[in-house]
């Protein structure tokens, strides 16, 4: 048979046909040679192969040098020669041993597509590629004629036959994948190992048609997609069959990973992969519902880890506390471990939740724990410092730290909580703070209470230097008693007791125990006041205290008290009430009382034109201070006169 059809196509170009002209040879050689050309052009393109000639070769040479594209010619030259002309008397078993031939030629190719993964096939493949769009194009010809008038084997369907063997080919690949070349081995349940198999499978495949076997394929092919799709499809399979009936914790988690983790960073977005694989055509590896199932597991296994992880760290931070374990010195700075322990935790468990639900909706839920915990946190705390009274200021400087670390962690990640959750947090971590720093404060102004009385009295006035020199010793005492404190903490706290020294000076002066009747006696007073906040504000800055605005307090009050004239002390006091709009008509009163030579109608005037000039617009972003500052409405008589002299 082979001889004949050698010998039929060397004589296939001179022999005249009188069969059906539309499959005359003659008539069809342009249009041949027209619907090659492209594959001529595509073979060139490639390595050259060895030895003889295509003309040299018969079929079956061309089959055993793996030259499918030139045996696929041979075989459509006798197909036209046969079916192009009146059938001879032996036709039919021509036609029977060519067709032998074509099942021949396609098994052959259907071998060369399976060892497409087999490293130095890259020619033998190419040949079967252009061999596959010849007989496709042999295929389209065909098409016209009725089936009775075409040979029985076509269409031979070969691209279809093609993509379907490419299936196979990745599901068995799929399947076989081996554990161990793939690091699988290690994971403990046979899902992990079965999942991690196949996702490294896949990524090595497609990276040998990256690399190999898309330049086997005209562009028009698309084979990197082709493949891709393959093996997107087969994996989404597997996955919906392991997850048809439930699956534990661990392996849902795991194969969650897979999904949203491993395959899109390590194969779809793999920087070789990237430019070849169309994403949007894939679609999801699991149904919506089967990934709605899981991520629900998935969640209330976080959030319960979650909850775990708090309570073992709040619990271990009171048991310190319950022990009497000293918090850590590090750089001459207690510290405790809480945040550093929590933030990181909470931290890559909101930034998981987000990744694997495509949004930050769940992570209110994780945030609304840590709240929780915070408020239990505080409870923990008051009663700790009822217990230890006097005892507990190393643990609370520790306690200063970590509210900082989670107030900061809260601003900076802003983003990441719901309003009211940040709010709410933020409101506990205030109060916090509050609790300790009240406990160091409270200590403080016990031991300086002795001092506060002296102010605004008699001693005061008659040993002024001595009364204030007192006064910032032992303020220097307390403060250099805070340096265990973290710097910003320490500079919170001396803050507020800057504050809070400035509002007993003023609420003593406010009481009401000197009467100034002339003008030499409110001046001297009000240069003590100057001298006064000088010294005071410039103790704290040396501390490092930055709460400036303090400074003009006194200032501003002594200069009402060196005023005489009405209309000039309406217009400061307004001023003063515009600065800080908490200034109250009690706090005016209480001033302008110690001035004993203005009249009760200046007195009222001055009130009236205060509530007059009061604008709701003024500046409400001035820090609060005479709302501090408690004034009796109904003051007992002055106990003292303000001295002649001083």
């Amino acid at each position: 048979m082979l001889r004949k059809m050698k010998k039929g196509l060397a004589t296939d170009s001179t022999q005249g046909s009188s069969g059906d002209p539309e499959m005359e040879p003659q008539k069809n050689k342009e249009s041949d040679k027209k619907a090659f050309l492209d594959l001529k052009k595509f073979s060139k393109s490639g390595p050259e192969m060895p030895t003889e000639t295509a003309e040299e070769l018969d079929f079956n040479g061309n089959l055993e040098q793996n030259r499918l594209d030139e045996a696929q010619k041979l075989l459509v030259a006798a197909e036209e020669r046969l079916f192009g002309s009146n059938k001879p008397a032996r036709a039919e078993e021509e036609e029977g041993e060519l067709l032998n031939n074509y099942q021949y030629f396609i098994a052959h190719l259907e071998m060369i597509i399976n060892d497409s993964f087999i490293e130095d096939n890259q020619e033998r493949l190419k040949s079967a590629v252009t061999a596959i769009l010849q007989e496709e194009a042999q295929d389209k010809r065909w098409e016209t004629l009725a089936v009775e008038k075409r040979p029985s084997w076509r269409p031979t369907m070969c691209r279809k036959n093609h993509d379907t063997q490419l299936k196979a080919i990745v599901e068995k690949r799929m399947k076989n994948a081996n554990e161990q070349e793939n690091g699988a081995n290690e994971l403990s349940t046979p899902l992990k190992r079965e999942v991690c198999r196949m996702g490294k499978q896949i990524q090595k495949d497609l990276l040998v048609v990256a690399r190999r076997l898309r330049e086997c394929y005209p562009p028009d092919f698309d084979i990197c997609r082709i493949y891709a799709q393959l093996y997107h499809q087969a994996f989404s399979n597997r996955l919906q069959e392991l997850t048809r009936s439930k699956v534990d914790v661990e392996d849902c988690c795991y194969i969650l990973s897979w999904i949203v983790f491993h395959y899109p960073s390590e194969v779809l977005n793999h920087k070789e992969l990237k430019e070849h694989i169309d994403q949007t055509s894939l679609g999801p590896l699991l149904p919506e519902g089967t990934l709605k199932i899981l991520h629900e597991q998935y969640f209330l296994h976080k959030e319960k880890e979650v909850r775990k992880w708090l309570s073992n760290a709040f619990g271990k931070e009171f048991r310190k506390w319950s022990d009497g374990i000293e918090p850590q010195l590090m750089d001459g700075v207690y510290f405790s471990s809480l945040a550093v322990d929590i933030l990181p935790l909470i931290d890559s468990s909101m930034k998981e939740i987000k990744s694997v639900f495509g949004s930050e909706r769940k992570n209110e839920f994780i945030l609304c724990q840590l709240d929780s915990y915070l408020k239990d946190y505080r409870k923990n705390l008051e009663e700790f410092i009822k217990v230890k009274q006097g005892g507990a200021a190393k643990t609370l400087c520790a306690n200063l730290v970590t509210v900082h670390q989670f107030r900061d962690y809260v601003q900076e990640k802003e983003s990441l909580f719901p309003e009211k959750t940040k709010t709410s947090l933020l409101f506990t971590l205030a109060d916090i703070k509050t609790d300790c720093q009240q406990y160091f404060l409270s200590q403080i102004h016990a031991e300086l209470k002795p001092l506060y009385r002296k102010l605004w009295t008699d001693a005061w006035c008659h040993k002024h230097d001595k009364v204030l020199d007192d006064l910032v010793k032992a303020l220097e005492n307390h403060i250099h008693r805070l340096k265990p404190l973290k710097s910003i903490c320490r500079e919170e706290l001396l803050g507020e007791l800057h504050l809070a020294v400035m509002v007993e000076y003023v609420r003593r002066m406010m009481k009401k125990k000197l009467k100034l009747k002339k003008k030499k006696q409110q001046e001297e007073a009000a240069e003590f006041m100057g001298q006064d906040s000088k010294r005071i504000c410039s103790t704290f800055a040396n501390a490092g205290s930055n709460v400036k605005w303090l400074s003009e307090i006194l200032p501003r009050l002594s200069e009402i008290l060196k005023l005489q004239d009405p209309g000039s002390l309406k217009l400061e006091i307004v001023s003063l009430a515009r600065i800080y709009p908490d200034l109250s008509q009690q706090h005016v009163v209480a001033v302008l009382t110690m001035k004993s030579n203005l009249s009760s109608s200046d007195v009222c005037e001055i009130k009236d034109c205060l509530r007059e000039n009061r604008d709701p617009q003024d500046d409400q972003s001035s820090p609060s201070f005479f709302s501090k500052v408690i004034v009796k409405k109904k003051m007992s008589p002055p106990l003292l006169s303000f001295p002649k002299t001083l």
